[in-house]
């Protein structure tokens, strides 16, 4: 790896600078998620037994910060190196992992829109592995929980998908005091309870269903997921065209850099 070094003045310091700016946020934000991931990892005892990892069938959401942070620092990273050395191959992977990520992002976008049967599909299968995953991990437990509080939802389709979940079966011979339950986050909440009631789920399901209602959240989480889109479209496209701008910045920043480099490279050969 070559680095490059001029005496003029026609690389601007204006770019290399608000580049290097730029990627410093980039570079911290993913120390900081490597940090909280390696922090959780720790807590559950991961990092010393790391078979742990394979033994969880549902998703555990620390991989997913954690690979966020390794992005977020080898970019920021590569970008900040890059921008302060002037490395050309540094921009350059910069730059081009930059437009990767942001066709990644219009692709993503379009197939959904285009192909909305097959990810209602993927999600509902997403949902069901981890409910069947619930009591397993205890980051999975607490994104489901927040989901199913946040969007006022009991399962993927209705409380009877907790019948995936071993502890929650009505059905077989389990012996577990949530059998036939919910989890406390599908309960309707009380105004007047100040302490979070976590057995308020037992035995839900054994009451006909049209008393359901009175108690917990009927509605599943994919339909009310869909319903919660439309009435939010601006909030969503706003921050979609808020991280799309900032990359299109980078994009742009990193160039402008790498052709003035290239120009005082290419002016020294005369």
């Amino acid at each position: 790896m070559h680095y490059y070094r001029y005496s003029n003045a026609e690389v601007s310091c204006w770019y290399k600078y608000l580049l290097f700016s730029y990627n410093i946020v980039f570079w911290l934000a993913g120390v900081v998620f490597l940090a909280v991931g390696l922090w959780a990892w720790s807590e559950k005892g991961v990092l010393s037994d790391l078979t742990k990892v394979t033994r969880l069938h549902g998703v555990d959401p620390v991989v997913l910060v954690l690979i966020v942070g390794v992005v977020m620092f080898t970019l920021g990273f590569a970008g900040c190196v890059g921008a302060l050395r002037e490395n050309i191959c540094l921009l350059k992977f910069f730059c081009g992992a930059i437009v990767l990520i942001f066709f990644l992002e219009l692709a993503v976008a379009m197939l959904a829109f285009l192909f909305q049967d097959w990810v209602r599909d993927r999600f509902r299968e997403f949902f069901e592995i981890n409910i069947k995953s619930y009591r397993d991990d205890i980051d999975l437990q607490n994104l489901i929980d927040s989901l199913q509080k946040a969007n006022q939802c009991c399962g993927a389709y209705g409380p009877e998908d907790w019948d995936l979940n071993v502890y929650f079966n009505c059905s077989g011979e389990s012996y577990s005091r949530e059998k036939c339950g919910v989890p406390f986050s599908c309960c309707v909440p009380d105004p007047a309870q100040k302490v979070v009631n976590t057995q308020c789920g037992y035995d839900v399901r054994t009451m006909t269903k049209n008393k359901w209602d009175e108690s917990i959240f009927t509605k599943g989480c994919i339909p009310a997921l869909e319903g919660w889109l439309p009435r939010n479209i601006y909030i969503v496209a706003g921050i979609f065209i808020a991280i799309s701008l900032l990359q299109i910045f980078g994009i742009f920043l990193a160039r402008t850099l790498i052709s003035d480099i290239e120009a005082v490279k290419a002016g020294h050969h005369f």
